[in-house]
């Protein structure tokens, strides 16, 4: 616990049987509950998470990044959880940080905390990518000029989340696909939460997961689609259901025995926008 909240890591994952053991073995030990959705993978991720010690929930069949994030807050949340820090388990973020990045929420201040790879100049010396270093740079500012905020990047996938954010963002009106974290930034500055930032350094290596350049490129429309969204509906010309109070939110289940395999919740699941 930190300053008194529960804290809950989540770990969206598909095959991750190489990089997953390092990750959570380096988690800090202020975490109290520890969960991974495996997104139906091919190799052994699932039983490790289970010999691990970690609440392990297997998709029926691979629904997509964005997806399983919606499954992680809903099983973080129905844990009891006060704080829920995101962390992939491809161990490309550092998984020490995550006491850090837990306590900015539990302070009050903030109520989402993005691990910034853009902060302390490193991202190139990390291993990212020119292509994808460049694009972050110019959706970024893109961003910054559109949403009416100031953050060194808002595609990182490591982040940290309050209950009350988590249980009021309308995260089932998201993607399915990777854009889906950057769909959570603008939901959160639409609603007014506050967002604050941590550097964290950038490790790219053989085992990391890595979008290619199409996936990059699908990426980047979809961020520019969310960013007019944002700004259509700010100014009256339309109604986004993403940022609406109205829009279909995170429920908790809570289930009467251990859930090995969510099909049964995954096909539940109503359909969100591509």
């Amino acid at each position: 616990m930190i300053n008194g909240k529960r804290v809950a890591v989540v770990m969206p994952a598909y095959n991750a049987e190489r990089t997953l053991e390092k990750t959570v073995r380096e988690l800090p030990e202020e975490v109290d509950i520890k969960i991974l959705v495996d997104d139906a993978s091919t190799d052994e991720t699932a039983r490790l998470s289970e010999q691990l010690g970690v609440r392990t929930f297997i998709h029926d069949a691979n629904y997509g990044y964005g997806r399983n994030q919606q499954t992680c807050y809903r099983e973080a949340l129905s844990a009891g959880a006060d704080i829920v820090v995101m962390v992939h388990a491809d161990y490309q973020y550092e998984p020490k940080l995550v006491s850090a990045i837990a306590a900015m929420v539990s302070s009050g201040v903030y109520d989402m905390v993005l691990a910034s790879r853009i902060l302390g100049g490193g991202a190139l010396r990390g291993g990212m990518p020119v292509y994808k270093y460049i694009f972050n740079r110019l959706l970024t500012g893109f961003q910054n000029l559109f949403l009416g905020a100031k953050l060194s990047e808002y595609h990182t996938g490591y982040r940290a989340f309050s209950r009350e954010l988590l249980q009021t963002l309308p995260l089932l009106e998201n993607s399915d696909d990777f854009v889906f974290d950057n769909q959570m930034i603008a939901q959160a500055l639409m609603f007014g939460f506050r967002i604050g930032e941590i550097s964290c350094p950038t490790k790219y290596f053989e085992e990391a997961s890595s979008i290619n350049f199409r996936r990059s490129a699908k990426y980047g429309l979809g961020v520019l689609r969310t960013t007019a969204s944002f700004v259509a509906h700010k100014m009256g010309i339309i109604k986004a259901p993403a940022f609406e109070t109205t829009g279909r939110k995170v429920t908790l289940k809570y289930y009467a025995e251990p859930a090995h395999s969510l099909e049964a919740l995954t096909q539940s699941l109503p359909p969100v926008a591509q």
